[in-house]
């Protein structure tokens, strides 16, 4: 954010990374205060303060709001273990992979510094926003963004259908459909800077969550992300209602959460007519009127028990234990596989390979973790090691730190690269806000080959819209604004 709008917030409490590590400050030391009456007191103490350590990395005036997204969400999914050893009342080491659960734990949180001082490094410098890019946005009018947010997903459905009709491009018309990303992010932004288009932006989020309950995942939530990194692209100014506001958010964002983690397994045998498939084939208002029919009998639903599920489905700690286990007492006889494997998966595009095998993430678990994915995945869903644990493969501990940072790196490179563009502040922001999710969507446990392959399209694909797309977009906004600048006046 350029220091003429921080200029503007002087006194004055808002959103941003400033508040967010108070925030973190003050759960690390209630929770520091706690941590001696918890099983795992260490782990849960060391858990407690690395949000606020994250924060202090990576809290710089120039780093894009969604870097919060993207290591407060993999935290969250370490830190989850520490959770229910509360609840199961078994320590770290006490289960079927004993010690190297705990050993995986704090070799996570490392891995997570580790990245935040990388990705802080590689931005560094950064120069900031010019004031009029800062407020860019805010001329536009709502009208005009809600048409490009219609627009977007028009031209979304457009890329993943021709994904589907050529395979060999399928990943890169999936990637281009984040353009849809980016006109929500931008339509929030505009309605929580300037107070205006309100109306335009929850029928959106509302229209977001009903698609995203519709599909085969719960891509419901990530509406949630965008709307509450938006807040702090905005830094909007943080009141009693705002508070509120956040909780009443993050609230709807936990029974929606629940509902989906109690009713998915049957929704997703339904919508497929299969337990080993993920394609859908079921209409969508058949789907809609099967979830709307769980929703009338959610009275019948296990609360208590759906939340232990999610809180299990989220930590994802006890698969890179038992890799440590299997590659400590058996290790892989090929040196550096993973990321050798990674690396040739990238840089052979299926539009020049159509013959390169898909990625199949149980495989990788079977021979790193020799366990059944069965055991952790069902109806036609994969499972991963997630690319921590096929870093500590590949070089152990602390050597996978080594390839951790590489990949803080090559985050941060391509985020610098678009927040350097000459676009609009807060469409900068939207991109990174795409590109974050793309590879944090599934946080830890993303594969390697997912990672460095979604950064690589990403970026070959954005670049491309970022310089002859978006300016198209923004040149009309703009026109747009000024003709209606220029009525008001003739009225006048």
């Amino acid at each position: 954010m350029s220091t003429i709008t921080l200029a503007k917030s002087a006194g004055v409490t808002r959103l941003d990374y400033d508040l967010l590590r108070r925030v973190a400050m003050v759960f690390g030391v209630v929770n520091l205060l706690l941590a001696p009456l918890m099983m795992d007191s260490l782990a849960y103490a060391g858990g407690a303060v690395t949000p606020w350590l994250l924060l202090r990395i990576i809290g710089t005036p120039t780093m894009p709001a969604a870097a919060a997204y993207l290591f407060l969400w993999q935290w969250m999914q370490v830190f989850a273990r520490v959770l229910q050893v509360q609840i199961d009342g078994e320590s770290l080491g006490a289960g079927i992979h004993g010690i190297n659960v705990t050993r995986a734990y704090w070799y996570m949180l490392a891995s997570l510094v580790a990245m935040a001082v990388a990705f802080r490094v590689t931005l560094s410098g950064l120069r900031p926003a010019t004031y009029a890019a800062a407020v860019a946005h805010e001329r536009w009018r709502p009208t005009d963004l809600i048409i490009v947010y219609f627009g977007a997903i028009v031209v979304s459905l457009v890329f993943a259908f021709a994904g589907r009709l050529v395979p060999a491009l399928f990943q890169a018309m999936d990637v281009a459909s984040r353009l849809k990303v980016v006109a929500l992010f931008v339509l929030c932004t505009y309605t929580f800077s300037t107070g205006q288009g309100m109306k335009f932006m929850l029928g959106a989020v509302f229209f977001e969550i009903l698609v995203g309950f519709t599909g085969f995942f719960s891509d419901f939530r990530g509406v949630f992300i965008y709307v509450a990194v938006a807040a702090i692209a905005a830094r909007i100014r943080w009141t009693t209602m705002s508070s509120i506001a956040a909780v009443v958010w993050v609230s709807l964002l936990l029974v929606l959460a629940l509902f989906w983690t109690s009713v998915k397994n049957d929704y997703r045998v339904y919508a497929s007519q299969s337990e080993e498939s993920q394609e859908i084939k079921v209409p969508l208002s058949e789907r809609m009127a099967y979830l709307g029919e769980k929703v009338t009998s959610a009275d019948g639903i296990n609360w208590s028990d759906a939340a232990y599920t999610l809180l299990i489905r989220l930590a994802y700690v006890d698969i890179f234990g038992a890799v440590i286990g299997v590659q400590e007492s058996s290790p892989e006889p090929e040196p550096y596989r993973q990321w050798s494997e990674a690396f040739g998966h990238v840089f052979q595009p299926r539009f020049l390979f159509p013959d390169k095998p898909q990625l199949l993430d149980s495989d990788v678990y079977m021979r790193l973790a020799r366990s059944d994915p069965a055991e952790h995945a069902r109806v036609g869903t994969s499972i991963s090691v997630g690319y921590m644990g096929e870093n500590f493969a590949d070089f152990g501990f602390p050597g996978m730190l080594f390839g951790i940072v590489f990949l803080g790196v090559m985050l941060g490179l391509v985020t610098r690269f678009f927040m350097s563009s000459n676009l609009p502040l807060m469409v900068r922001e939207g991109i990174v806000m795409g590109f974050v999710f793309s590879m944090a969507r599934d946080g830890v446990e993303v594969s390697l080959p997912k990672v460095l392959g979604g950064m690589f399209m990403f970026f070959l694909v954005f670049s491309l819209i970022a310089r002859f797309g978006l300016p198209i977009v923004v040149r009309w906004l703009d026109t747009r604004a000024a003709e209606a600048r220029a009525r008001a006046a003739s009225v006048s």
